[in-house]
């Protein structure tokens, strides 16, 4: 038995929460995953693993071994890419969670740069709406926006974005457009339905102090794409990330309203978990990120 691999394959089946997905990252038979599983168990004299025909869960001794094996794992691949960056040529792979649209509007349009920088370096992008468990879901890295949450990552700032209020032509043409924060009220805007609910509210800065303005909603939605689609298709007003509506802007698809109204710029960044040694890969990634979004979000 390969010991590492047995290692890996049991990480990937916690974080996969099935041996036949772990199965299908690793492109092996469902049966070689079980079969080393019920190897590691043999060899370890323990129980890593609660099956049942429903569902699988780990025990408090898989659990630790889940926790040693991702350390010695991340050591292993620390070491190659450490060999490696003394050859002149970066090697490595880098699992990465963002949102659909942080990767559609700034990290997919780049990657032929990237990959050509760094040829040995391999990308697992994991796209999500919702905040995820960095090292539950065993990603190296995440790119988020807003404000980062106190929590054991460390966070690098890449650049920031605004919040745009905008309406189609359509739109305006049926019903005006707000000439200050107030008139919103008598707007109807699309709803976004996010992983910690619904927000009914707008919060805008004006004569320093926050300002919050109730907003009717006919329409919700629980995706960014649909919601700012949304918005073009004449269903009510949005505000959303200046990235996200730049190009329907541009298009004259979109409006931007009330412009003159001072809102804070929003934070994106990249986090990582802490270790005394970042990887060399995910360092040469971090400092891509920030080339990239940083540029762009200047240009706002």
């Amino acid at each position: 038995m390969d010991r590492l691999q047995a290692m890996e394959t049991f990480v990937r089946v916690v974080e996969a929460g099935s041996f036949r997905k772990a199965a299908d990252t690793m492109h092996v038979l469902p049966s070689t995953v079980t079969r080393t599983i019920k190897e590691l168990e043999s060899y370890l004299e323990a129980r890593l693993l609660h099956r049942t025909t429903r569902a699988l869960s780990v025990t408090d001794v898989g659990l630790r071994y889940y926790d040693n094996c991702k350390a010695l794992l991340r050591d292993a691949q620390l070491a190659d890419e450490m060999a490696s960056q003394r050859t002149g040529v970066l090697r490595g792979s880098i699992k990465v969670g963002t949102t659909p649209t942080l990767a559609r509007d700034f990290i997919i349009p780049a990657l032929p740069h990237f990959t050509a920088r760094y040829p040995g370096i391999d990308l697992d992008l994991h796209l999500s709406d919702a905040t995820v468990d960095v090292i539950q879901h065993g990603l190296d890295c995440v790119v988020r926006t807003g404000e980062p949450r106190p929590s054991r990552l460390i966070a690098r700032r890449l650049g920031a974005f605004r919040w745009y209020v905008c309406a189609s032509p359509r739109y305006l043409e049926l019903h005006g457009e707000p000439e200050d924060v107030d008139a919103l009220k008598r707007h109807t805007a699309v709803g976004f339905i996010g992983s910690t609910g619904r927000s009914g509210t707008w919060t805008f800065r004006s004569a320093e102090q926050w300002v919050a303005v109730p907003m009717t909603y006919r329409i919700s939605v629980n995706d960014t794409d649909a919601y700012v689609a949304a918005g073009v298709a004449g269903l009510g007003l949005i505000r959303a990330a200046s990235y996200m509506v730049r190009e329907r802007i541009a298009q004259g698809r979109l409006v931007r309203l009330l412009a003159d109204i001072e809102v804070p710029p929003e934070p994106i960044s990249i986090l990582y978990p802490q270790s005394r040694h970042l990887s060399p890969a995910i360092r040469a990634f971090t400092d891509w990120c920030a080339e990239v979004i940083g540029s762009e979000a200047a240009a706002w």
